[in-house]
């Protein structure tokens, strides 16, 4: 810095030397005058005296860094340590189930009753199999107060063919049924007259067989075929034909689809005569129907816009009808899996036949007049979802609105002790057909604790509205179940089945040759009906159970005038095995 310094001064004083030098040697030779300044003064900033952001550094006090140099001796150090070499963790896995096949069950218990079923299967090839099972449930009845054979049976055989190939899968079966029950069910007037019940022959056989096979298509318009031919009858000369052909297609309308279903739905049938006369009963009809569906979704919401259009023949009528129903359907996602809305509003002509008016109440008599159901329309609104991963539940309402809807009735009571069927004596079931609309609330929970532990609970109530007919005869105003199904460990399992029925309404009607028609409404009681099942498995293939059936021992009444079996007990065995 001392050295600037002395720079400075000596430059200063150079300066001032020249300066004065030059104003002498000026006032010798220039003359005094006028002078012209022509261009103005601009001053400048010299870039002597600008700082600098960087400056460079000259100072005498400046020292260089000293080069430092590193040396690292380094001995081997003697160790006895040897580090063990990694593994993964070895996960416990659970012994693979072995699954069998074909398996046979045969258990007996009280009221003579046999429980035998054989289910076999067998793969032909990797894309081939063949299977089939026979099934037998019989009990020689014991019912206390009853003056008529209780008895029953019903067995069953079918067989099937199963193919898989790389574009279609197709499956053929068929099969056949035969069923026994009796009309037991007689009024207080015959209940105790066992002279008169010895006289009538109350039997009544069902037997059935039908054939029917589905073809499914991959990457086609022509999603699948299916097609079902049943024969039904029974031993009073009543027999019944039906056909019924569905196909599903996506019908391609420029840039979208219409799902498709076709269906082809024929019946013909026939009874020896009606309740009261000795007139032939024939009944049956065509339906061709088509129901195209466009669904729209986005994001959260799906929509299934459709309608359905079938054409009805009535062939003992000589009358053709066409019915059009809405088929709209809609789910929305309000959070997640937590909370779905979902609602529709849908129609159907329901076809109505002797063989399921059999399967629903066996007491019916072989002069049924049948005809479809034009269900107008199924309306109904809910929200379900999962509370928790293990729970899930399901809330709705639905209101129905059906034309000609079927109603189980108690058939007339006849006093006529000779000329009489067997079954009129108020000891069967007819149908009457009635313009119904229903009102019904639901509600279902369902807990999956793990896969040992399952709990199902549902319950329904129901409010109905008749045309003509006084009540909606045998319908119940409410129905619950619950079940149960819980593995206890890898030898012990357990379940339970709870159901609950609210009241019904019947009607009792009385043609006496003295006192005229007389006709009364009776009032069925609620019942509940508890059954439980336990088993050990012994082995792989062995297991045996026990099972108990109206564990509240009540004689309830689910049809007029027939009790059922009070607390039943059966046990068995089941085996499992392959070919």
């Amino acid at each position: 810095m001392r050295k600037h310094i002395k720079n400075i001064i000596l430059a200063v004083f150079t300066l001032s030397v020249t300066v004065a030098f030059s104003q002498r040697k000026t006032n010798d030779t220039i003359n005094t005058g006028v002078i012209d300044v022509v261009k103005p003064y601009t001053p400048t900033i010299s870039d002597a005296f600008k700082v600098k952001e960087v400056p460079s550094i000259d100072d005498e006090t400046t020292q260089a860094k000293k080069n430092i140099k590193y040396n690292i001796f380094s001995f081997p150090v003697a160790s006895t340590f040897t580090p063990a070499k990694g593994k993964a963790a070895v996960v416990d896995k659970a012994k693979p189930i072995k699954l069998f096949d074909n398996y046979a069950t045969l258990g007996v218990g009280t009221y003579t009753t046999i429980l035998g079923e054989v289910y076999l299967n067998h793969a032909i090839s990797r894309t081939q199999s063949v299977g089939g099972y026979v099934s037998h449930h019989s009990s020689q009845g014991g019912i206390e107060n009853l003056v008529l054979d209780d008895n029953f049976s019903d067995s069953k055989m079918n067989i099937n063919y199963a193919s898989r190939l790389r574009d279609l899968a197709w499956n053929i079966e068929g099969g056949f049924q035969y069923k026994t029950y009796n009309w037991y069910g007689l009024p207080e007037n015959y209940a105790n007259d066992q002279a008169f019940a010895n006289t009538l022959d109350v039997s009544h056989s069902f037997f059935g067989a039908h054939l029917g096979g589905d073809v499914s298509f991959e990457n086609t318009y022509v999603n699948s075929v299916s097609f079902l031919f049943n024969r039904f009858g029974d031993n009073q000369g009543s027999a019944e034909n039906r056909f019924k052909f569905k196909t599903k297609v996506d019908v391609p309308i420029n840039d979208f689809e219409l799902a498709t279903d076709v269906v082809v739905d024929y019946l013909g049938g026939g009874f020896n005569r009606v309740y009261d006369a000795d007139v032939e009963l024939n009944y049956g009809n065509i339906q061709v129907g088509i129901s195209p569906t466009y669904q729209l979704k986005q994001d959260d919401l799906t929509l299934n816009l459709g309608v359905s259009l079938f054409y009805m023949r009535d062939n003992e009528a000589k009358d053709s009808k066409i019915y059009l129903y809405p088929n709209i359907t809609a789910t929305y996602r309000l959070v997640n899996d937590v909370l779905i809305a979902f609602g529709g509003i849908q129609g159907d002509l329901i076809q109505n036949t002797y063989q399921g008016f059999a399967s629903e109440n066996p007491f019916v008599s072989p002069t049924l007049f049948i005809t479809p159901t034009d269900q107008l329309y199924n309306a109904y609104v809910g929200l379900k979802g999962k509370v928790t991963s293990n729970v899930s539940y399901n809330i709705s309402g639905h209101y129905l609105a059906d034309r000609s809807k079927a109603l189980f009735i108690n058939n007339l009571t006849s006093f006529d002790m000779l000329g009489a069927e067997d079954y009129e004596y108020g000891n069967s079931f007819g149908m009457v057909y009635d313009d119904v609309k229903t009102l019904g609330v639901a509600g279902e929970i369902n807990v999956d604790v793990n896969r040992n532990f399952k709990l199902g609970l549902k319950a329904e109530t129901f409010s109905y509205s008749t045309e003509d007919q006084a009540e909606a005869w045998n319908l119940p105003d409410f129905k619950g179940s619950l079940f149960l199904d819980y593995q206890i460990n890898d030898k012990w399992f357990a379940g339970a089945n709870l159901f609950y029925v609210g009241e019904r309404k019947d009607l009792l009607s009385i043609n006496d040759a003295n006192a005229g028609y007389s006709s009364m409404v009776v009032t069925l009681g609620s019942y509940f009906d508890a059954n439980a099942h336990v088993g050990y498995h012994v082995n792989k293939q062995l297991s045996v159970f026990a099972k108990a059936n109206n564990m509240a021992n009540e004689g309830y009444q689910k049809w007029q005038n027939f009790p059922v079996q009070s607390a039943q007990f059966l046990a068995g065995a089941t085996y499992k095995f392959d070919f």
